[in-house]
């Protein structure tokens, strides 16, 4: 799998899982994403809204397609899930208390306005996942966000809010399927989405971009010793050619493997988004705590 370039499944067929995320479960990894396989609407950056894919896999390099886990609503103009509304960047959390998974996504109207979230639950990995509510989390706007889990088993939503201008980390009630009402605003107006997280030997990182559109720009690690304390912007991580635009990619998602940590990137293509590209990247963690991310052409999986 080169990176940059658009993947294929073991059926030969384009991977549409874009703005998703990797979780692992029972032995098995499961890729969600958007679902873009169709063509822009005309004199658009968007695609009608088709639904959130789940692939498999053993070896992060050989996909299975396992369907649609979440669909998008043909019919009611009133749904969250309408198609010529906005679903974005989803991600999803498996609920060892209910035994079951929860999906989140960017749920927005068609022209960004709204920005909130959607929320869905399922029994298994692959779906169908059940729409619960969609809504602004702490009556605020979310805009590009994430789920963390943090080694307590508390999760967190982050999303940047204000029109992009600061991020909330926004906690979230036992069965990860609501924020609980606390939360605490951090990069208080520093303009950074795509949020990325992970925890390694007493500190936390978070791998996010700056606010150009579609148009790719410097990733940028901050750290904290706590999750909820006092987060610090360090440094670009990335080192190779392209490095001051990541690659020309940007930050989906953070993912563990054999006591390892990699970086989903979206190598976004506004007015061809079906054949937006993907690259995942190690990330080194040095003694002094600073991250590096150096470009490889090729992912070949564990």
């Amino acid at each position: 799998m080169k990176n940059g370039t658009i993947w294929k499944d073991i059926d030969g067929n384009d991977i549409q899982a874009h703005g998703g995320c990797i979780i692992e479960h029972e032995g098995t990894y499961y890729w969600y994403g958007e679902h873009k396989g169709a063509d822009n609407c005309p004199g658009t950056t968007r695609v009608d809204v088709i639904g959130v894919s789940c692939y498999s896999s053993k070896n992060l390099h050989d996909w299975k397609y396992e369907g649609l886990a979440l669909e998008s609503d043909k019919n009611d103009p009133e749904s969250p899930l309408y198609y010529k509304k906005v679903l974005e960047r989803p991600k999803v959390i498996y609920n060892e208390k209910n035994k079951n998974f929860v999906l989140w996504a960017h749920a927005d109207s068609a022209d960004y306005v709204y920005g909130g979230i959607a929320v869905a639950v399922s029994d298994t990995p692959v779906g169908p996942f059940k729409l619960l509510f969609a809504k602004q989390p702490n009556k605020q706007d979310s805009r590009d966000m994430t789920i963390y889990k943090d080694r307590d088993g508390v999760a967190y939503l982050a999303h940047s809010k204000d029109w992009n201008k600061t991020m909330n980390l926004s906690r979230l009630n036992d069965d990860y399927t609501d924020v609980d009402g606390f939360y605490v605003s951090i990069l208080i107006d520093q303009e950074r989405e795509a949020p990325a997280f992970f925890w390694h030997e007493g500190m936390y990182y978070m791998i996010s971009s700056g606010c150009t559109g579609w148009d790719p720009n410097q990733a940028l690690f901050a750290r904290c010793e706590h999750f909820l304390g006092k987060w610090k912007l360090i440094d670009n991580p990335c080192r190779g050619e392209k490095m001051e635009t990541t690659f020309d990619g940007q930050s989906a998602y953070i993912f563990e493997a054999n006591d390892n940590f990699y970086l989903m990137l979206d190598h976004w293509h506004p007015n061809d988004l079906k054949t937006s590209g993907y690259s995942i990247l190690k990330i080194d963690i040095l003694p002094d705590n600073n991250l590096r991310v150096n470009w490889v052409d090729e992912w070949k999986g564990i």
